[in-house]
């Protein structure tokens, strides 16, 4: 085992009053975007027959946000250091509510597609954007606490916003879920116009790089391409579990389709509160560390939970408990242990990249997960689920080893990774 990851131990840090507003408002801000991105899949038995269109329409509707963010991403990458981080966010958010209010007035599946595209386009860059603030604001040894309530989004999404939303789609029709998200984010955005403050210290050593060279300077840095590989590999094995869980639930382990919601309410709970205790314990001990005890346990789950046969809920939820909490170490100290590799000049540029990467990986991880699970027509249940399991297992190993030349990468720079950015000192 390496030594402990950087800044291990060192949490005397105490957050002020503004610096935890920074910390909410991102996080509500995340909310907001994975509910938006999250939405959709649910909404397919309403939308199929409301809009009229086949399956591979709908399958076209999901993707197109993916695809637009993936593209945005790099488009992105070459301005985002360019400009103070809180103009990039609300513009970028600005677009994003739009394209999601447009969601909930599309009248046929045509608007509805270019509005997904539209909000993909948008959505694809905030995350970027958010976890540059981070970096910008957080000296890196409180980076996996803030990291850890940052990414609660996730749970809190699933917990809150999948069931009201899918609750107002049967009573008000399916548009009703895209409303009241772009409603919600439009007070979000103007909370962040007038209360947060600019994010620009990292213009005050601009780059003399056109758009194009800062993008292309960015990507082909040997010292980045070690962090873009980590966090590419990071988001394919969700990528392959996800799109199979309910059914494997429903048809493979004999869980009643309405107490799904049980499942993810019950494990998206506990995930909201071990995603902030699980950020601190990986600042007490090291973000490196507490990926490699994430990634073991994990894939011991993995492995096993995709060989299961009919079982009992309660084992379900026990099992999908554990699996959550690896995933949220797994994400919150990689986060934040990959936010301290790009220089500061850069990291607006390396984030939109490495979102614009994940994108794309989660695509074909898709893809992939795809040619291998296949469905026995007779009874539903899901054929190859143990190879997807070891495949899955397999990748998560691996980026124990990748995320070890970050962890190395950022050791070797330290002290100037521990230190935030002046504008950190409110």
């Amino acid at each position: 085992m390496a030594p402990p990851s950087p800044a291990a131990g060192k949490t005397a840090h105490v957050f002020s009053g503004y610096e935890k507003f920074v910390i909410a408002i991102l996080a509500f801000l995340q909310f907001t975007i994975v509910l938006d991105f999250m939405i959709l899949s649910p909404l397919g038995a309403i939308l199929l027959p409301a809009l009229r269109i086949t399956t591979s329409q709908f399958g076209a509707v999901v993707s197109a946000y993916a695809v637009a963010a993936a593209i945005s991403g790099l488009l992105a990458a070459g301005f985002a250091d360019r400009f103070d981080r809180k103009r990039m966010l609300l513009f970028f958010y600005v677009g994003f509510i739009l394209g999601t209010a447009l969601c909930g007035f599309a009248p046929n599946y045509h608007v509805l597609f270019i509005a997904r595209t539209i909000t993909g386009l948008f959505g694809g860059v905030i995350g970027a954007v958010s976890f540059a603030i981070v970096a910008d604001l957080f000296p890196l040894q409180v980076r996996g606490r803030v990291m850890g309530f940052v990414t609660s989004a996730f749970a809190a999404s699933q917990v809150l916003g999948l069931p009201l939303g899918i609750y107002f789609a049967a009573k008000l029709g399916w548009h009703s879920p895209f409303i009241m998200i772009a409603s919600i984010a439009g007070l979000v955005g103007i909370i962040i116009l007038f209360r947060l403050k600019p994010i620009d210290a990292h213009l005050t050593s601009p780059t003399k790089r056109n758009p194009l060279q800062h993008l292309l300077k960015t990507a082909t840095s040997r010292r980045y391409i070690t962090g873009f590989s980590a966090t590419m590999l990071l988001a394919t094995g969700g990528f392959m579990l996800m799109p199979f869980g309910a059914a494997f639930s429903v048809n493979n382990l004999g869980i009643p389709l309405d107490e799904l919601p049980m499942i993810y309410a019950v494990t998206g709970c506990t995930s909201l509160i071990l995603g902030p205790l699980i950020g601190r314990i990986s600042d007490r001990v090291g973000k490196y560390r507490t990926f490699c005890v994430a990634t073991l346990v994990g894939t011991v789950v993995v492995i096993g939970y995709t060989r299961l046969g009919v079982t009992p809920i309660w084992a379900v939820i026990l099992i999908s408990i554990v699996l959550f909490a690896s995933i949220s170490g797994r994400m919150v100290a990689a986060g934040a242990l990959a936010s301290a590799v790009p220089a500061p000049e850069d990291r607006g540029a390396y984030m939109s990249i490495s979102a614009s990467l994940q994108q794309f990986a989660g695509a074909l991880s898709s893809m992939v997960a795809g040619w291998i699970v296949v469905q026995n027509p007779a009874t539903g249940r899901l054929n190859h689920y143990p190879l997807l399991g070891v495949v899955v297992g397999s990748i998560m190993l691996l980026t124990i080893l990748l995320m070890y030349n970050v962890h190395q990468l950022v050791s070797e720079q330290l002290p100037t990774s521990f230190a935030p950015t002046p504008a950190a000192e409110v």
